[in-house]
């Protein structure tokens, strides 16, 4: 990985979707356990945490700088991908922010890897 203002730019912006999908990912798992229906939820919970934790590991990675952050980023996008349209199927306003967020960070995802 590079250090150009261009690069430090993109890892930036990579960091900053990356964690608002990690804290959107978070909050939508809490808020489904707080559903009256909890149990069809099931689906949507284990994917918001699965993408949360993906999407902090990359950010840990991008961060310092890790050259193995290439390899995850492509698992990154396959799980924010289906966590967004997992997200998507529910009407709840912190199910459609968390799917909002992991599409940005799909995104920005694919934007870093190129």
């Amino acid at each position: 990985m590079t250090n150009s203002p261009a690069s430090a730019t993109q890892n930036q912006a990579l960091l900053d979707a990356l964690n608002r999908c990690v804290a959107a990912c978070e909050h939508c798992a809490t808020a489904c356990l707080g559903e009256e229906h909890v149990r069809h939820m099931t689906d949507c919970i284990r994917l918001d945490r699965d993408c949360a934790d993906i999407c902090a590991l990359v950010a840990r990675l991008i961060a310092r700088g890790s050259e193995h952050a290439k390899h995850l980023i492509k698992e990154c996008i396959e799980v924010c991908t289906k966590c967004a349209n997992e997200c998507a199927k529910h009407n709840h306003p912190h199910c459609q922010q968390c799917a909002a967020a992991c599409r940005a960070c799909a995104e920005a995802c694919r934007e870093y890897a190129g």
